[in-house]
């Protein structure tokens, strides 16, 4: 696609979903699910190497949601790509229902890992892209990680294995947002600089902005073309991105809105179609 305009769209249609979505649920993350809006919105109608055609098929590119409490950004784009019924989305977090708070391989079609306990998604990614190697298959893998699950030590223990092994089938893409549920990154657990210890660790590097659509493509090339070495793509990105009393606020990390808020949220969301 690459269409700036349409992807925009897209994305905009995705964040009206997060919103209603929790709305309705009464409960979920929307500030990281908004900010990754852009990232999954590209991967999604644009780089990835997959359709709801060929939920299975072992030559699709595969997706991990390392930050699995984001769950409704990647629900939105299922559901926009046809993986499931968009009523399924109304369901969240419903007793029985497909689309739980955070995703099941097993439930959802075209989730290619179950995630929610931070850290283990990357290290499911970097099996998946090992796995790619071994077996001489030519499918990629991307994960998206939050700057806060930087936190976890495990996530570098990951980020060695992919390192030591040269998975340049691997891209990794740090949702910066600044933010986790207590506050700013940089107080609770300092984290930075990401890029400088990416490198250090083996990893080639693009930071960029992660709304801008142009800058998300470009990385995704740079990734493809790295040959040797795995890919990080550090997406500055601003948590509750669209919504403007969620924007940058660490309140809105888990919380679901009321019913003027959900008004003045979907309000904002739909004046930017104008």
């Amino acid at each position: 696609m690459r269409e700036t305009e349409a992807l925009k769209q897209i994305a905009r249609g995705l964040r009206r979903d997060i919103v209603e979505m929790i709305y309705r649920a009464g409960s979920g993350h929307p500030g990281g699910s908004l900010s990754i809006a852009d990232l999954i919105t590209a991967l999604y109608f644009d780089e990835m190497n997959q359709s709801s055609d060929r939920v299975g098929d072992p030559a699709r590119d595969r997706f991990v949601l390392s930050k699995g409490h984001t769950a409704p950004a990647l629900y939105a784009a299922l559901a926009k790509a046809g993986y499931f019924d968009r009523e399924e989305l109304w369901k969240l977090r419903q007793v029985g229902a497909m689309l739980q708070g955070h995703p099941d391989r097993k439930g959802t079609p075209g989730v290619d890992a179950s995630t929610g306990s931070l850290g283990l998604g990357i290290s499911a990614a970097c099996g998946m892209a090992k796995a790619a190697k071994l077996y001489g298959d030519a499918y990629r893998v991307y994960a998206i990680l939050g700057d806060g699950e930087l936190e976890e030590g495990q996530v570098w223990e990951a980020f060695l294995f992919a390192a030591h092994y040269k998975l340049d089938n691997l891209c990794v893409i740090i949702d910066a947002n600044g933010l986790q549920i207590d506050g700013p990154v940089c107080e609770v657990m300092n984290v930075e600089p990401i890029e400088e210890k990416l490198r250090a660790f083996g990893f080639a590097t693009a930071v960029i902005d992660g709304h801008d659509f142009p800058a998300i493509f470009s990385a995704f090339d740079k990734a493809r073309e790295t040959k040797g070495a795995p890919f990080a793509v550090i997406a500055k990105t601003v948590k509750g991105k669209g919504v403007s009393f969620m924007e940058n606020n660490a309140a809105w990390h888990g919380s679901a809105p009321n019913a003027e808020q959900f008004e003045q949220a979907m309000k904002e969301l739909e004046e930017e179609d104008a």
